[in-house]
């Protein structure tokens, strides 16, 4: 399949399913403006977490493809091709770029729900269209950031400008495989790096296919370049990589921290991380509207089958309305039960891939051997189909101690904790590893404001969940990571500070 348009787009399964039918996949590695194998010749199997079925070989590049890759983005660097281009003709080239991913909607969203699981639905109305806005945004914004001037004495002058890096490696997870590479390729192109993208081996088809429509809007030869496979083969070529000027991840804390130990040995390169989360979802007795807070609070755990980095896996609930509230998650997850992703009726797709349904399937029961209440889901579903489906699961009488609480499950669990002030609740919601995200329903504003505030986490949403746009910067506190996505914070990644101080005679 080479282009799809909105007119064009199926409207029920089977529409989906003909359109699935008629995609080919490319499993190979790009790298200098070309397609190409592993220099091993290794591959690995793509499968389909809806079915079980291959789709793919793919390329499992190592060492010597980290290696061609690296040489090609600083040649490309180097000789100005990208990075000496006015920031008005990068931004040219971007909106090219996003535009062909609009153009190429339907395929794209093929591709990742049969890649990771999605819901179709959800592909192609969120992830197709947060990927063009990412992308669209930073470009439109890269050409209206400015230098500065110091305070200087008369006969001086002192210049504050920022300047590329060089060779960006990026390492981006599977839950989110176009959004999350958007956040980073987008400022780290715009402000004229050359890019090396390494794509979860769970879900490498997006960031191979978006290689291509790269090179079709105009980016030229080894400035982006896409190496899948394993995190502890090319993913730590990169980590390593003398070369390498530039380290962005998305994914575990764990590997968030051996990124940094691998920076330290190999030349203190810039490593820029947003890692685990276990986001608190407080809901105060007096919130606006009760009912508004349970259907969001289902989908803060429900969305994209829990497999997001800022899932509200931790509601904790005043006390006085807890059981009313309780009864009212469970009534709002009806319409969070599995179904076939190519339906774009389905809310709740399928887990990526074995290991993580069999991690979910684990959590639940030792929720239930810590002496937590499920009150519902967390039972396997479909398994005829040959897919990885699980029910969401609520958990009840939950205490921050338990692993359920404390640990990142990945996946459609949640924990309810009781409270009774806000001075207990803050205390609950920040006795965390974790700081990434963080909500609060109340109709008192001052409430709002104090709890709020007292929060350790890069974002806080009030009455809602997860809201934001590419206006506002993503991140974390704590061992949620650092940097930040999205906005003009972002820029920061991705390019280096220089002082240039004259004096006059």
């Amino acid at each position: 399949m080479n282009a799809t348009s909105s007119s064009t787009t199926p409207t029920d399964q089977a529409g989906w399913q003909a359109l699935a039918d008629q995609l080919t996949f490319e499993g190979r590695a790009y790298v200098n403006g070309r397609y190409q194998w592993a220099s091993s010749a290794e591959t690995f199997a793509c499968l389909s977490p809806v079915d079980g079925c291959e789709l793919a070989r793919v390329a499992s590049c190592d060492n010597a493809d980290a290696e061609l890759a690296v040489v090609a983005a600083r040649k490309a660097f180097e000789s100005g091709v990208w990075s000496q281009l006015a920031p008005a003709e990068r931004k040219a080239v971007l909106i090219r770029f996003a535009a062909l991913i609009d153009q190429h909607g339907d395929e794209l969203a093929l591709l990742e729900t049969l890649d990771m699981g999605k819901p179709i639905g959800h592909a192609r109305t969120v992830d197709v269209p947060a990927t063009v806005r990412a992308i669209r945004w930073t470009a439109e914004a890269v050409d209206k950031v400015y230098g500065e001037l110091a305070a200087t004495p008369h006969n001086q002058i002192g210049m504050i400008s920022r300047e590329p890096m060089g060779v960006v490696a990026a390492i981006v997870p599977w839950n989110f495989p176009m959004i999350m590479a958007s956040w980073k390729i987008a400022p780290a192109l715009a402000t004229g790096n050359s890019v090396i993208l390494k794509p979860s081996e769970k879900s490498p088809l997006t960031a191979i296919r978006l290689a291509a429509l790269a090179a079709e809007a105009g980016i030229p030869e080894g400035v982006f370049n896409v190496l899948p496979g394993y995190g502890h083969t090319v993913g730590k070529a990169l980590a390593l990589h003398m070369d390498v000027d530039c380290l962005v991840f998305t994914g575990s804390t764990n590997v968030a921290k051996q990124l940094m130990i691998y920076a330290g040995q190999s030349n203190m390169k810039r490593v820029w991380l947003e890692a685990g989360g276990k986001s608190p979802n407080i809901v105060f007795a007096d919130a606006p509207d009760l009912k508004k807070a349970a259907a969001e609070a289902a989908t803060a755990i429900a969305f994209n089958q829990g497999e997001v980095c800022t899932a509200g896996s931790r509601l904790l609930v005043e006390e006085s309305i807890r059981a009313e509230f309780v009864g009212m998650i469970c009534e709002a997850l009806q319409t969070w039960h599995p179904g076939h992703p190519l339906d774009p009726a389905t809310t709740c797709g399928a887990i990526v891939d074995q290991a993580q349904l069999d991690r979910i399937i684990e959590y639940i029961r030792v929720g239930q051997a810590e002496g937590a209440t499920l009150v519902e889901g967390g039972m396997r579903m479909m398994e005829d189909t040959g897919g990885l489906f699980v029910q969401p699961a609520v958990f009840n009488e939950v205490t921050n101690d338990m692993r359920i609480a404390s640990e990142e499950i990945f996946g459609p669990v949640l924990s309810v904790i009781g409270f009774t002030t806000a001075e207990e609740a803050i205390a609950i919601a920040n006795d965390s590893i974790y700081g990434l995200a963080a909500a609060v329903w109340t109709s008192n504003i001052n409430t709002a404001h104090k709890v709020a505030r007292a929060l350790r986490a890069g974002s806080v949403w009030i009455n809602h969940y997860d809201g934001g746009d590419m206006t506002a910067p993503f991140g974390g506190f704590k061992q949620s990571g650092n940097g930040r996505d999205k906005s003009l914070h972002a820029f920061d990644k991705y390019t280096e500070l220089k002082a240039t101080w004259l004096v006059l005679e």
